[in-house]
């Protein structure tokens, strides 16, 4: 590449940014002031002497036809709107929070006290029409929470008599409404006026909360400012870029860079948002906005949190893995989500407390914003048109453009906005897999952001689909195709490009760069194509890694020492030196630690491995297993991985995610073949009061831990 500058002086700000953020910066005390404001001057001393370059060369001598200035001027609108909120985000990685040793503290304080002192608590599950197979988790384990004050509420809109039955055998409240109006805000709405907690815990269908959930969170109510206490959504099940280019062990969750990064640095600020689910409000707070969650936006949750702000109350957030829930098991379940999201973001813009409204802190107004769910939409859809523009039209989205402005300008700007938010999150953000499933986002959310913003109201509440239901082997064709097309195009541009008698560009020149950026792109939509394929998952429940020692009881009560490797609520894997050969299908037993003796049946033997399948119906010992693998922390899975690392494995994934696609296994049925049924409730407010005597787990456990 030849520059008509000296190439230390072209190359000088790059060798910069890669010395000063890539080199020093990981060995910087990051989570101190000092070392973030460093960081964050750094990066936007690069950004501002980009900005200058790129208004003063590039954008204000345009001149041409009409369609090629407003072409220039839309590209830089759309860059100025990414950068604003880019300068949003680094202003909030100013600060961050950590309360985990204050949650320690109130813990001790809290358990010191006698148990009838403590504040009563409210535990909502609002369902519209998950299965037995996902609410049979949540119920479970609100029922083991470690608290002595509390009652279980189960909020079912879809009236199903199953579900009223089930309930009441648990011995957990039960509540239906006359009507469906305002969704699962007017859900739970109509369950305030039936319930009188001095707190109200609030935990999605899906969500299995903790033991140690209430114990953990109701402390930080001694600061009487505060009104929410929000913890992270944690998953136990792997998210759709996880599934579909079989990265689970490889790439964390598309959330934690949110909850683990975003959401901390909010809180330093006391502009922490509440998230619905995995929730403890103070009712004392919600009386002071009229008892009652906000029903004008689709995010009632978000809107919760700036409507109390502005009445003093604000939202503490606590990192720290207390519920675990599922992530959308589908493209359809996460497109649905996520559009209920930007939705109901863009609705508050039209609110009386909106971000704009009075009684906000700045950085409160700022942090409120919803406006990202447009700029990303929107460079990342440009990020893929921009190169394609330029090959088939020869329109640049800029003047004065040259390969040295390139190399001196664009790449360490590019380089240093995403290497400075990798200091800030090192085990949350991965820029490429972020980019590409941003694409992904954009193909979908973008429209409907646009639209929003053009109609505000008027759009129902779709409920993102869970378990059983959310499980499916149709892709997305929409997003295929599109996706397909553009890498077409792409590459057709570039070949019509080196071929000098078909050539469009006029300036030579920038035919490396366009090709370099056409490459990354043609990258990026090949794998916004694999994704957009929907992988069935293997079986129909999770399994999880658990290393501790069993019985196994074969024919004739023979007993045999096994170790577990893995286990679900419908089977597990289990190492044992006796051989099972010719026994598959057969019957056994295992009797497990906390949880007693298992029903189950041999699938195969390989070497020493066993897989068994449990024969578990309702029964004492399915409530223990529960118990046992989702409220205890068994469930938490860590993946530790560098922007380097989670790139390598992106890149791997384009070799490696066929062989993910496969089907799913019978594995994991619902215990209910009942909980189908179509039959409802008569359209009523029906409200049947919890057992108050808790079930006899934790004492059955112990003994049969003892047993073990």
């Amino acid at each position: 590449m030849q520059f008509d500058a000296p190439p230390l002086q072209v190359t000088a700000p790059l060798m910069f940014v890669i010395g000063a953020i890539y080199l020093l910066g990981p060995v910087l005390p990051i989570s101190r002031l000092w070392a973030r404001a460093l960081v964050f001057a750094t990066v936007w001393l690069i950004v501002a002497r980009y900005l200058g370059w790129r208004y003063y060369t590039t954008v204000l001598p345009a001149d041409g036809r009409w369609y090629e200035i407003g072409w220039i001027w839309f590209c830089f609108t759309v860059e100025l709107l990414a950068i604003g909120d880019a300068f949003i985000l680094y202003l909030a990685f100013l600060r961050t929070s950590d309360r985990r040793a204050a949650a320690d503290a109130h813990e001790r304080r809290l358990r010191a006290l006698p148990p009838d002192t403590l504040p009563s608590v409210d535990v909502y599950i609002p369902t519209y029409d998950e299965a037995i197979e996902v609410l049979e988790k949540t119920i479970t384990g609100a029922l083991c929470l470690d608290y002595p004050n509390f009652n279980v509420w189960v909020l079912d809109d879809g009236r199903r008599p199953w579900l009223k039955d089930y309930c009441e055998a648990k011995g957990v409240g039960y509540i239906t409404r006359p009507d469906n109006s305002h969704a699962k805000a007017g859900n739970i709405n109509h369950a305030l006026k039936n319930t009188s907690g001095e707190y109200v815990a609030l935990f999605d269908a899906d969500f299995i909360v903790q033991r140690d959930f209430l114990i953990r969170t109701i402390g930080f109510f001694s600061d009487p400012k505060i009104g929410i206490v929000q913890v992270p959504h944690t998953f136990y099940n792997p998210d759709p870029m996880q599934t579909n280019l079989a990265l689970r062990k490889a790439l964390p969750d598309d959330q934690r860079f949110f909850f683990e990064a975003i959401m901390p640095s909010r809180d330093a600020w006391d502009a922490a948002s509440c998230c619905g689910s995995n929730s403890l409000t103070r009712r004392e707070a919600l009386r002071s906005i009229g008892d009652a969650l906000p029903t004008q936006s689709l995010t009632e949750d978000m809107l919760l949190s700036l409507m109390l702000l502005r009445n003093g109350y604000i939202t503490r957030y606590l990192c720290e893995p207390l519920a675990f829930g599922l992530a959308p098991e589908g493209l359809q379940a996460f497109f649905i989500q996520r559009r209920r999201w930007a939705r109901g973001a863009m609705q508050i813009l039209y609110l009386h407390a909106s971000p704009f409204s009075k009684g906000l802190t700045v950085m409160q107004h700022l942090l409120f914003l919803p406006t990202h769910w447009l700029s990303q939409g929107l460079t990342f859809m440009l990020a893929i048109v921009v190169p394609l523009v330029f090959l088939w039209t020869g329109v640049l989205p800029m003047v004065n453009i040259t390969v040295e402005g390139v190399v001196h300008f664009i790449i360490p700007m590019i380089l240093a906005m995403a290497g400075g938010i990798c200091l800030y999150a090192p085990k949350q953000y991965f820029p490429l897999a972020a980019q590409v499933l941003g694409t992904l986002q954009s193909f979908r959310i973008l429209p409907s952001v646009v639209m929003t913003l053009i109609k505000p109201f008027g759009y129902g509440f779709e409920v993102t689909p869970k378990g059983g239901a959310a499980r499916t082997a149709a892709y997305d064709s929409g997003v295929f195709w599109t996706a397909a097309i553009l890498m077409g195009l792409t590459i057709a541009g570039l070949v019509v490009n080196v071929l000098p008698e078909w050539r469009i560009i006029p300036k030579t020149a920038l035919i490396p760069v366009g090709a370099a950026w056409s490459a990354y792109n043609i990258v990026v939509l090949f794998l916004v194509c694999m994704l957009s394929l929907q992988g069935r998952v293997k079986r129909g429940e999770e399994r999880f890694a658990c290393d501790e020692p069993v019985w196994i009881i074969g024919p004739g009560s023979t007993r045999t020492l096994g170790r577990l490797n893995d286990i679900s609520l419908s089977g597990g894997g289990i190492y044992a030196n006796a051989c099972f050969s010719g026994q598959e299908g057969k019957p056994l037993q295992v009797f497990i630690s906390e949880v007693g003796h298992i029903p189950c049946r041999l699938v195969w033997q390989h070497g020493q491995l066993l897989e068994i399948k449990f024969e578990l119906g309702p029964c004492v010992e399915r409530d223990l297993l529960i118990r046992k693998l989702f409220t205890s922390g068994l469930v938490a899975t860590t993946v530790n991985a560098s922007a380097w690392s989670a790139t390598a494995a992106v890149l791997e994934s384009i070799l490696l995610a066929p062989s993910a696609i496969s089907a799913v296994n019978s594995e994991g049925e619902s215990i209910a073949a009942h909980a189908t049924a179509p039959r409802r409730l008569p359209a009523e407010s029906l409200v049947i009061l919890p057992n108050a005597e808790q079930p006899p787990w934790i004492n059955l456990a112990s003994h049969r831990r003892a047993v073990a």
